[in-house]
């Protein structure tokens, strides 16, 4: 059963959705979406995750139903806006699971909120500055040259971004899924400079070492968009923390790879312990 809700932070209303919120044996996972993507873009892994988690997913200012307030977003503020919907949903403490921009997002948490996280996944995501590889070539050419194409080219490129060529070789029918996905978003593409620049702007400044929450770091070998150098990096920076790599998968690896996404996440939380 899923659940609709909202929770407040100041002015700002937040959507987020509750799964199986009365399967209270379950363990709690809040999972924080990248750039430009909104709850359903988990759609890959839900279904797999919610056999073992209460699953709370909110919708990032400026997507779903949330509100899109002016002025620009940082992460800072985007973590105080998953603490909003936390004491909405009235839960103290949850495994959080965080991709791209969404990733910053769950280490800001686990860095000034560390009573309310238990378990942290970081997916295809960096530390912030100034210690950080900065945005691949791909991707800096890609905007660069988006807000001048031709909607259903920018698509495409964006999708042969997002993904890796082998997943998308081998797996010819997430092209589609994703142009689809992409081509049905509604909100403004000032939202998605917002975003963006939030996560151009992170300060992590090696703040993770403050992280005392065990960590597990997700990463694509041929990820475009967050250099996959930098999952070595969040793994030196955090105490105790454990990668694993995802060979042949790019920024979506859990679009890429679901079915060993899910299955390395859950052995982690549920275990303590990651599969190779």
């Amino acid at each position: 059963m899923v659940t609709i809700r909202h929770a407040r932070h100041g002015d700002v209303r937040l959507e987020y959705r509750l799964h199986d919120r009365f399967l209270l044996w379950r363990p709690r996972l809040l999972l924080i979406q990248g750039v430009g993507f909104d709850a359903d873009a988990w759609e890959p892994v839900v279904a797999r995750l919610r056999r073992r988690f209460r699953l709370v997913i909110p919708n990032n200012r400026g997507t779903g139903d949330s509100d899109s307030p002016s002025g620009w977003y940082t992460v800072a503020t985007m973590a105080e806006d998953a603490v909003a919907v936390l004491d909405a949903a009235r839960i103290r403490t949850t495994h959080v699971l965080g991709v791209s921009l969404g990733g910053m997002v769950a280490q800001e948490l686990a860095v000034t909120h560390p009573h309310r996280v238990e378990r942290l996944v970081l997916v295809s995501t960096t530390s912030g500055w100034p210690f950080t590889y900065p945005l691949p070539a791909a991707t800096g050419r890609l905007l660069a040259t988006a807000p001048v194409l031709e909607r259903e080219t920018a698509l495409r490129r964006q999708v042969t971004n997002l993904m890796s060529a082998d997943s998308l070789a081998a797996r010819p029918h997430l092209t589609a899924r994703m142009r689809e996905y992409l081509r049905t978003r509604t909100h403004h593409p000032r939202v998605v400079r917002r975003q963006m620049a939030a996560g151009a702007a992170y300060l992590g400044a090696l703040r993770q070492r403050r992280i005392r929450a065990d960590t597990l770091v997700l990463h694509g070998s041929a990820d475009t968009v967050a250099d996959p150098r930098n999952a070595r990096l969040l793994r030196a920076q955090i105490p105790g923390a454990r990668l694993v790599t995802f060979p042949g998968a790019g920024h979506l690896l859990f679009w890429e790879q679901p079915e060993r996404f899910c299955e390395v996440v859950t052995d982690f939380l549920v275990a303590g312990s990651a599969v190779p």
